[in-house]
């Protein structure tokens, strides 16, 4: 079919936006932002109220990302707006599906494993069936094994297994043996309080496919609105494992501190973890005013949308994400290498602040990785989480903070108000609906509504909580939070029978002496 890309000039628009370019074939969108591109280039007439990109209804098939580059900045007056036709998000920005996995055994939920050897790097489980073992040795089939680590899980793709009666030995492929084994936690739990870690086997039919549809990297004052994000891949256990510190983000490398444990920050600190951010469907970085306003993210393998780096003054409102292998919404930096996760970092917080994230729907993120969340900040400040709706997650519902620190590191003045948390910690304890970390002087938890937590069936001990202030979290006026003691409606509907959270409900893991609790 010949491309067809229409050139309209608005003189007088609902929206003031000056220039539209429809694009209604799957191979013009790149085509149609280099001509909003050259319009800005020689300050056309018609970037006059701003340019309008808009996609009419159908498939976008993406070979490789959408990349907007400093070039492509809107201003305030003349933003660059990129837009589905009507209401029912029928303009889909999509990939294909190639993240398929089949459960081989147990066919039911997972089973405990039997022992975990750092030394000899083997876990030992009950023996397969016959089945199994066979299509592994004679038909080379590709196994791994999804590993219950307590707060993350590990992806472990199998090496050797050792058959010695009714038990199996199994050995991994590097690098994810090495990270497994020296990691000190998390690791799977032998003896917890409710039984040994919990595993998988399974075989997989992913492929390599495209993992990002956007990437905006240097443009300012973009806007998306009422498009479909559909269908990313997420390639990396295919060819590295996936082992976690947390929140799903894997390690590259990892040690426990065996001569005199501690640092100068942290006398305690006994382990050394280097991570890397999780891949995402939309990046965001060295930009400010990219706003996302009535867009649906569906069918993502890994993280939906990302701020990573050096950012401002972005909105997420009134979107939808539904069937999110990783998290929904990621924002500002975790340490990611070169840098060591542990340390103080002071110069973080502000490469991302002033983000605004409201009035979103979020149902069945962390389907792929159950140790991600449906929203995740870090070293952020100045940043509002407000009246959002989650449920159905299998580790935290919101985090904000990192760092395990004590220290004023910049966060600071975060809001957490009015959104309303279900069906959290499906899978992963040390847990929250609402989870923190760290020194975040003036922030806020105020007007939430949050379930009590899950009762995952595989997890080894209790520790999920309503709200859970983890490792040194300060600074936070924590006010006017509600909770039921029904289960939450599977089908979404309100909380019944509220009463407010007391003190004794939220967990602790060394919190400040700043706390407020009202």
């Amino acid at each position: 079919m010949r491309q067809q890309i229409t050139l309209l000039f608005l003189l007088a628009a609902t929206y003031c936006f000056g220039g539209e370019i429809i694009v209604n074939d799957s191979r013009s969108l790149h085509e149609a932002l280099r001509q909003a591109r050259e319009w800005r280039r020689t300050n056309d007439p018609r970037c006059q109220g701003g340019i309008t990109i808009t996609l009419q209804k159908g498939r976008y098939y993406m070979q490789e990302p959408l990349f907007l580059r400093p070039e492509d900045s809107g201003t305030k007056e003349s933003p660059l707006v990129i837009r589905g036709i009507g209401e029912k998000h029928t303009s889909v920005i999509c990939g294909d599906d190639r993240q398929k996995h089949t459960q081989l055994w147990p066919k039911q939920g997972m089973e405990r494993l039997i022992s975990f050897n750092k030394e000899a790097r083997t876990i030992t489980i009950p023996t397969p069936p016959d089945s199994v073992l066979q299509d592994f040795v004679s038909k080379k089939s590709p196994l791994e094994m999804v590993v219950h680590q307590r707060w993350a899980i590990a992806i472990l793709r199998v090496k050797d297994m050792q058959v010695h009666g009714d038990s199996v030995t199994v050995s991994f492929q590097e690098p994810e043996s090495r990270l497994e084994f020296e990691h000190p936690w998390p690791q799977p739990v032998i003896g917890g309080e409710r039984g040994n870690s919990s595993f998988l086997l399974r075989t997989t039919e992913q492929r390599d496919g495209i993992e990002q549809l956007v990437i905006i990297d240097g443009a300012s004052y973009v806007r998306f609105e009422g498009v479909t994000f559909d269908k990313t891949c997420w390639n990396r256990p295919l060819h590295k494992g996936h082992v976690t510190l947390q929140g799903g983000f894997p390690l590259i490398d990892a040690y426990k501190l065996k001569e005199k444990p501690g640092l100068p920050w942290d006398e305690g600190l006994e382990n050394q973890a280097w991570i890397e951010r999780p891949v995402s469907a939309v990046t965001v970085r060295n930009a400010h005013d990219v706003d996302f306003y009535s867009v649906l993210f569906q069918n993502l393998a890994a993280t939906a949308l990302d701020f990573v780096d050096n950012v401002s003054d972005c909105k997420v409102t009134g979107c939808t994400f539904g069937n999110i292998g990783g998290t929904a919404i990621m924002g500002g930096s975790f340490a990611e290498s070169p840098r060591e996760v542990h340390r103080p970092y002071t110069d973080l917080a502000k490469r991302c602040q002033r983000l605004t994230i409201d009035q979103n729907f979020i149902v069945d993120a962390s389907t792929e990785d159950w140790g991600a969340v449906a929203i995740s900040l870090g070293y952020v400040r100045n940043c509002t989480i407000s009246r959002n709706y989650v449920s159905r997650v299998n580790y935290s519902g919101i985090c904000v903070g990192w760092g395990w620190t004590p220290h004023n590191t910049g966060m600071e003045q975060n809001r957490i108000t009015d959104n309303k948390v279900i069906y959290y910690a499906r899978q992963l304890y040390d847990a929250g609906g609402i989870y923190t970390l760290s020194n975040q002087p003036g922030s806020i938890i105020s007007g939430n509504s949050i379930s009590a937590p899950f009762p995952a069936p595989y997890a080894t001990n209790d520790r999920g909580f309503r709200i859970y202030l983890d490792a040194r979290t300060d600074g936070f006026t924590i006010e006017n939070n509600r909770t039921s003691d029904d289960v939450p409606n599977s089908a979404g509907g309100p909380l019944q029978n509220l009463r407010p959270i007391s003190r004794d409900e939220i967990g602790d893991n060394h919190p400040g002496p700043n706390i407020i609790f009202k």
